[in-house]
């Protein structure tokens, strides 16, 4: 058994709670319907309201939707504006979740998890109603519910804060040291350093491993193949 085998295999066997960010680890959200083009069409849509000039044409061009979000909350903290851009971006999710694609191994891996008795929360920077279309689409709903915490209005909250981490923890009565967060953007790693869970990144390329490694993560796997494989061996 390596050094890496071991240290995952401790990671996995002292995780009693886990907590799993969602576009990455669980599925692409937008491999059908990309984040550029709802990036776009945020834009499109303040442009429509007179308001293309609160984006600075770095951000009228991103290709991440959060980043327009997130500029016109610096500049509209907590308005009604913000609340309509939200639901807009909420939307968009949504219709993405029929062409989502789900994260190889990810779905046994969920319900194997389940299966042995560990209690299972989402903590993630995307709607929660997105979220529980596509496990209710996967059949995975049961393994989580009722404990998906994703994001509201008050876009201060999401990752790399750790208030939706806290707040699964909060529910399930769980001890940080007790929990493992799965993730894979440098954002989760920080929000499970802050809120004391063990993290473990997933990275489905060298790019976002780098990034992650980058950050301060120790344990990062490209494949989910690995963690199934230890938490099957624990029988």
């Amino acid at each position: 058994m390596t050094a890496e085998t071991g240290n995952l295999r401790e990671l996995i066997t002292n995780a009693r709670f886990v907590l799993f960010d969602f576009d990455g680890p669980i599925c692409r959200l937008f491999a059908g319907h990309t984040a550029e083009e709802v990036a776009k069409e945020l834009v499109d849509w303040l442009a429509r309201q007179g308001l293309r000039g609160l984006l600075t044409e770095e951000e009228q061009s991103h290709p991440d939707p959060m980043v327009v979000l997130y500029a016109v909350n610096r500049r509209h903290p907590n308005s009604d504006l913000v609340a309509e851009l939200e639901e807009r971006l909420t939307q968009q999710e949504l219709k993405a979740v029929t062409s989502a694609m789900p994260t190889a191994y990810a779905d046994p891996l969920i319900r194997t998890w389940s299966a042995v008795g560990s209690r299972l929360a989402i903590a993630t920077n995307n709607s929660p109603r997105t979220v529980t279309g596509y496990l209710f689409q996967r059949g995975l709903a049961d393994c989580f519910t009722p404990h998906v915490y994703g994001r509201t209005n008050e876009l201060n909250l999401l990752k790399p804060n750790p208030h939706t981490l806290n707040r699964a923890l909060n529910a399930m009565g769980a001890a940080p040291s007790a929990a493992l967060m799965i993730g894979d953007a440098p954002t989760d790693y920080r929000a499970a350093e802050e809120a004391g869970i063990p993290f473990l990144g997933y990275a489905r390329n060298e790019y976002k491993a780098k990034q992650l490694r980058d950050a301060g993560a120790l344990h990062v796997v490209g494949s989910l193949l690995p963690v199934l494989r230890v938490l099957r061996d624990q029988d």
